[in-house]
């Protein structure tokens, strides 16, 4: 179902990486049968906040009627 490339929305939050349910981003890496994945999330300037596995669970599809939102996050410098 998902590539890499793709662009997702969790489905979840994941407080270790600091990400919220709602949060976009790009998979960098499938895992081999499609139940795991990389996923790498931009501020909206492209700069990286965090590199997660996820699982295919914590995901979803962007769909059509997803709207971009912006949220503050701290980042450690």
């Amino acid at each position: 179902m998902f590539k890499e490339l793709d662009c997702i929305v969790l489905t979840t939050d994941l407080p270790m990486d600091g990400l919220k349910k709602a949060d976009v981003g790009t998979i960098v890496h499938a895992y081999p049968g499609g139940s795991a994945f990389i996923v790498e999330f931009l501020t909206l300037d492209g700069n990286t906040v965090a590199v997660s596995d996820v699982l295919l669970s914590q995901i979803r599809a962007v769909s059509d009627s997803d709207l971009m939102q912006a949220r503050t996050m701290k980042i450690d410098a």
